[in-house]
């Protein structure tokens, strides 16, 4: 996402090279170019139009000093305008209450089921809560047994009454059995629709009527660019939603929504979900936003999935066994598993500074590591634990078992001795748990 408006922004303020500071004539161009740019995003134009003047206002009052270039100075100053233009600072989710009642909203296909799932996931692995789902999506064919699969599969029970078509009966039914059973979260999955009609909207006002929430959001696919923005605010004039969530900002999108929405509905974005998989929901950080589409990488973001799936002890036991050279391939396979946890491998790839625009034309498949499993599972535990007797026979035998070759093979055993060399050599430095990691994922 971003790729298009990154590159656009960059080539914008390259009209600015050559100059010794900023001014109203040598800074028309460049503003043009950021509203083309904001505009092809399918950023809506009034707000556009509004971003580059408020922009052109800060660049004029600011004194640019010797040692830093207008086009610097420019890039920090469209940086903070887009932060501030998203909302400035992330929102907290409210889960205060006995229990806390949230309500997902928007059209059917928004990805609402799985975003109650993602959301219930991160309810109970990140923030220690005991989260209740709620079918209440009577409508579409195999949406409650949808939301059942996702519980199943996050350890989060479903409640569901099949025998009832009454959306807001069953929501306050859930209510109550989420108080007797000491739930101190409930998610309330609700029915879209293809369209916003009058049928879908009564319904969900008729919902929130009688359960109260104490979040409202309002699930958006952000592939559907500025539509998102006015189905929004169609929602917003009914519920009076508390937030949004941008769904599928991994896939093929401008970006225009997440830069719009806030403006017109004046509601802050909450998450976005960057993926497929459960895991794939993202707390939204509007100035971390703004240093991706600027380039400049998400380190911090980056950092904090890592130490998500870092587990103190492990770590102590591997640095133990980096410095002794034991690392061999079994543990060579729990730090691939730590890595695919972590999300998209391309999206993880963009969040290091300068790597998104290396990236943009080239398909990081997520699927990449299926070939090295493959190998290390063929190999016996006494192969995996000591690399060392991996001879030629051994060799034949696990790629044959494993569906590649010999040659296949031969470059794994020999990146990872690599890889374990690189380690070892590292295994003192400042930060080198983290680094340990990282490092077999990176290297591969």
């Amino acid at each position: 996402m971003f790729e298009n408006l990154s590159e656009r922004l960059e080539q914008s303020f390259r009209l600015l090279k050559g100059y010794g500071k900023i001014t109203e004539i040598n800074i028309a161009e460049t503003l043009k170019d950021v509203r083309r740019a904001l505009l092809d995003a399918d950023v809506n134009y009034k707000i556009a139009k509004q971003f580059t003047e408020d922009v052109k206002v800060k660049a004029l009052g600011q004194n640019v000093l010797s040692a830093v270039k207008p086009g610097e100075m420019m890039t920090k100053i469209v940086h903070d305008e887009l932060a501030e233009l998203m909302g400035g600072t992330k929102t907290e989710l409210n889960t205060k209450g006995s229990p806390a009642i949230i309500l997902m909203a928007g059209l059917q296909g928004s990805g609402k089921t799985t975003m109650s799932g993602k959301l219930a996931y991160m309810l109970s692995s990140k923030q220690g809560k005991k989260p209740l789902l709620v079918a209440c999506d009577v409508y579409r064919p195999a949406a409650i047994n949808q939301l059942q699969v996702l519980g199943e599969q996050i350890s989060v029970p479903v409640f569901a009454q099949l025998d009832s078509k009454n959306p807001v009966d069953i929501a306050k039914s859930a209510i109550k059995h989420a108080r007797e059973h000491n739930f101190d979260c409930v998610i309330v999955d609700t029915a879209g629709r293809l369209a916003i009609d009058e049928t879908m909207m009564t319904e969900i006002s008729n919902i929130k009527d009688a359960i109260n929430p104490h979040e409202i959001l309002f699930v958006v696919d952000s592939m559907t660019g500025q539509d998102a923005v006015n189905t929004a605010k169609e929602f917003n004039d009914r519920l009076d939603f508390s937030g949004v969530v941008l769904t599928k900002l991994d896939g093929d999108t401008r970006g225009g929504a997440a830069l719009s929405i806030r403006s017109v509905v004046n509601k802050p974005i909450k998450f976005v979900g960057t993926g497929e998989k459960l895991e794939a929901i993202d707390v939204f950080h509007p100035e971390r936003m703004a240093d991706r589409i600027l380039g400049m990488g998400d380190i911090v973001s980056l950092v904090e999935r890592a130490q998500e799936q870092y587990d103190a002890e492990e770590a102590r036991k591997l640095q133990k066994k980096i410095s002794k050279n034991q690392f061999n391939f079994e543990d060579f396979l729990s730090q691939i598993q730590q890595i695919k946890k972590m999300g998209n491998l391309k999206d993880l790839a963009s969040m290091i500074p300068g790597m998104g625009k290396a990236l943009k034309n080239i398909d990081i498949d997520d699927n990449a590591f299926k070939g090295i499993e493959a190998i290390i599972h063929s190999m016996t535990p006494e192969e995996r634990s000591n690399p060392i007797i991996l001879n030629g026979s051994r060799r034949k035998r696990i790629a044959d078992g494993s569906g590649t070759s010999i040659q296949d093979v031969n470059k794994l055993i020999k990146q990872f001795d690599e890889t374990r060399k690189m380690m070892k050599m590292m295994q003192g430095a400042k930060g080198n748990k983290l680094m340990q990691n990282l490092m077999p994922g990176l290297k591969m």
